[in-house]
Parts: structure tokens; sequence; C-alpha cells
């Protein structure tokens, strides 16, 4: 993995957040809080940029989890104004809606959007930015909703690998009941990220690095972190089949 100065990295995101809050002349950002490192290290990132009183957090569950009572620590640790709102009835209704029941995937899309959705209000109504929470990890391997959590104004942790993001998140001070849980999306009851992607972060990381930053060929990849072929293929499929995840609606070019 690349080695980064990380105390370099954390003045650059802080520096980041309160530039462009600047630049659009908002009020602060608001957050959805879901007990996991990522958005627990924006958040607390967000308080060192801009102070307490301009971070709003929403922690918006669908179950009745751990996570609701980890995401709330984050935000009294950082005291700063939080509401928690459950999703539940709004995703149950576009259930009823729809009069089909929804397999735990496209549940868990619905449950994403939602909580976009709500996130967009609450930053239109108080002239805030949306902060997003997506890592590097997750935009390269697709592990994210289209237009749900991969949707923000601004994403301080996009170009960090998962696993620089834990490491920031210690530094930062970030509870480490919540840098060390399984991470997880939320999106059903026993769900996390490692069992739906198949791979450890930490191996992960390593494949991505070597694949994308430095275009290693896969042979080598795979002599080099002494692992079968087929993984280092499993994690590039990871990469292709999630391309049009990566980009805004294209079309036909047209000539006259």
């Amino acid at each position: 993995m690349r080695e980064l100065d990380y105390n370099s990295v954390i003045e650059k995101l802080v520096s980041f957040i309160a530039q462009k809050v600047k630049e659009a002349k908002a009020g602060g950002v608001v957050i959805g809080i879901s007990g996991g490192v990522d958005s627990a290290a924006t958040a607390y990132l967000a308080v060192k940029a801009l102070g307490r009183e301009k971070v709003l957090g929403l922690i918006m569950p669908y179950y009745e989890t751990q996570d609701v009572e980890d995401a709330r620590l984050v935000c009294n640790e950082l005291g700063i104004e939080h509401r928690i709102m459950s999703i539940k009835p709004i995703v149950d209704s576009f259930e009823n809606v729809l009069s089909w029941e929804l397999d735990e995937r496209n549940r868990g899309n619905i449950m994403a959007r939602t909580r976009m959705i709500l996130l967009y209000a609450h930053a239109n109504a108080r002239n805030l930015l949306v902060l997003g929470t997506s890592n590097r990890s997750e935009v390269l391997t697709g592990y994210f909703t289209k237009w749900g959590d991969g949707a923000s104004d601004y994403a301080p942790l996009i170009n960090l690998y998962k696993t620089e993001v834990w490491e920031i998140a210690r530094r930062l001070g970030v509870p480490g009941r919540i840098i060390r849980k399984k991470p997880s999306a939320g999106l059903w009851e026993g769900q996390t990220d490692e069992d739906e992607l198949g791979i450890s972060y930490q191996l992960l990381d390593e494949i991505l690095y070597l694949l994308v930053d430095v275009k290693m060929p896969e042979e080598t990849i795979a002599k080099e972190l002494k692992i079968p072929i087929e993984t280092v293929q499993h994690v590039k499929n990871l990469i292709q089949n999630s391309a049009h995840k990566r980009r805004l609606p294209v079309g036909p070019e047209v000539r006259t």
C-alpha cells in the first residue's frame, strides 16, 4: 500500500471542507451518520473544518440496531445538532405502492436513496452542503447505491482507501468501538461489506492500489501478494462491472 503523511492528509481534508463551504456561501454541512467509520470520520473532519455549530447529523435507521447507538455516540461526542428519523415508514410505503415484495437488494437501494432524499431536503431548507462519506475502495468496486449513498455535493474521503480511512479515524479520535466494528451499509440485518464484496478490505485495498494506481499486471499482483490470480480477477471484475456507476448519464453523439 502507499505510504501517506496522515497529518498532512487530515489538514488537506479539513481545508477542503472549509473552502467548499465558503465557496458555496453555505451555512454548513449535513452528513448522514450511520454509526460506521466513514461517516464518523467525515463528521469529525467537518467539525474541525467548520465548528460543531455548522454540522448537522442525520441518523436514519430502518432497523433498530447497535448502529443507532454508535451514530448517536458520534454526534454526542462531537456536540453537533442531530436528528434521528426512522426511514421504515417511507421505505415500506414504496413497497406498498409497488405491490410486490422487495428482495433485500432492491429494498436496500430504496433505503439508500431515501436517506439521500432526506439529506437534500435538509440541505435545501437550511442552505447546507451534503457531505458524502464514500471512500475510494467503495467507489472503485461500485459498492454503493447509484443516486443513493454515492450522491453528494462533496466527498472528502473519496480518494482514500478504506484501510486509510481507519487510520485517519484513529488519529481524529473516533471512538474505538466504531473503528473496530465490522463495516456494514446497514441495508439488511446481518449484512456486512466484506461478505458482499467477497474479500477483506485489507486485501482488497492492496489489490486495488497495485491494479489501479500502480497499474501492475494481474499475474504480477498475484505473485507479489501470494494469492490466486482468480482473486485479482475478481477485483478487476468488480471495477469493470460497476463502471456505469462512476459516470453521469450519457447519450449518443449528435452532429448536424
